[in-house]
């Protein structure tokens, strides 16, 4: 009866490191993207930001608070995000971009569509 309970222990085992491995999510910054590459509601929101203002959410501009520490680390407020609009979404969707530094500059940026689960920094 050992012998028998020993192999299925460890297809069990296997299965249950397969399957977490299947659902565990990589977050981190994953490259770069150009300007250009963006899509043309992110540009519009760049144009926001170097403007000033006025933004169409209460949020934008709020800090950034980068608890999952997938940005480089930096003095809390260093961050800024601000909502790139989704096509049809009737809320503010996943989509943001982030700057870093003063509100106003875009030194800094990262753009995430999947809601701060991973980034690229944008090159401009």
């Amino acid at each position: 009866m050992r012998n028998k309970l020993m192999p299925r222990f460890w297809l069990f085992f296997a299965t249950l490191l397969l399957s977490f491995n299947a659902f565990s999510f990589e977050s981190g910054v994953s490259g770069t993207v150009t300007y250009r590459e963006l899509p043309p509601e992110a540009i519009a929101t760049l144009q926001m930001i170097r403007q000033g203002g006025p933004y169409p959410y209460e949020k934008d501009g709020s800090v950034f608070g980068n608890y999952e520490k997938v940005l480089p680390q930096r003095k809390r407020g260093y961050y800024r995000e601000f909502t790139v609009k989704t096509p049809r979404a009737r809320n503010r969707g996943a989509r943001r971009l982030i700057t870093g530094g003063e509100p106003r500059t875009t030194a800094e940026i990262y753009y995430t569509a999947d809601h701060y689960r991973t980034f690229r920094r944008v090159i401009e």
